[in-house]
């Protein structure tokens, strides 16, 4: 997983409150067992006209144009701003899965669904909350022009193109794997590998009857 330290990138404005997991990445694209390729189905049911199934080459189906991540002005972009209560709905890692496949590295919403926010620091994407007030500039700002921010996560502020800076927290385990491209498991791997195995020695010496002959 590629660590997050900072990203600069033009933003693409979702704005659309309570999207939730579905709406992320489709139900019928569960039973995929990699997290390579979901980008491709990313806001499926809203970036194309026809419901899709997996397998389906996106060069074949017809895109909605109306939708945001169909517009020139979206490729490339690395930053999505949300409305609240993004990611509710069901638990499904996939939908992160999606969003990290087809670039996006941090969110920007004024609230996030706990789970969701939670998976997100666990697969690479950063997830900052900001003020209410702060999000509606943003949104307006985006209607007039094209809107790149900065963000860095070991000073933890967000910057817009005119020097503005915001503040954003995050709690000190999350910042971490984020910051050193790790889930929890690699984490624990990474910091407690020699006790773990130490324990296992010592278990297994104690208790011989566990080791598979």
């Amino acid at each position: 997983m590629q660590p997050f330290i900072s990203v600069f990138s033009h933003v693409v404005a979702l704005d659309r409150r309570d999207v939730d997991t579905d709406a992320i990445l489709p139900k019928q694209y569960m039973a995929m067992v990699s997290r390579q390729g979901f980008g491709r189905y990313l806001f499926d049911n809203w970036r194309y006209l026809k419901e899709g199934k997996p397998g389906d080459d996106p060069a074949d189906r017809e895109p909605n144009p109306a939708f945001v991540l169909n517009t020139p002005a979206a490729q490339g972009a690395r930053i999505l701003l949300c409305r609240a209560n993004f990611g509710c709905g069901s638990s499904r890692e996939h939908a992160v899965w999606a969003l990290a496949d087809w670039g996006i590295r941090a969110l920007v919403a004024p609230s996030f669904a706990e789970i969701f926010y939670n998976n997100c620091c666990k697969n690479g994407v950063l997830p900052i909350v900001l003020g209410g007030e702060v999000i509606d500039a943003l949104f307006a700002k985006t209607q007039m022009a094209p809107v790149s921010l900065s963000i860095d996560l070991p000073s933890q502020t967000l910057t817009e193109a005119d020097g503005s800076e915001h503040c954003f927290t995050i709690s000190p385990t999350q910042k971490q794997l984020l910051l050193c491209g790790l889930d929890e498991v690699a984490h624990t791997l990474a910091n407690y590998r020699e006790q773990i195995m130490g324990f296992e020695r010592e278990r297994f010496a104690r208790e011989p009857w566990l080791v598979r002959r």
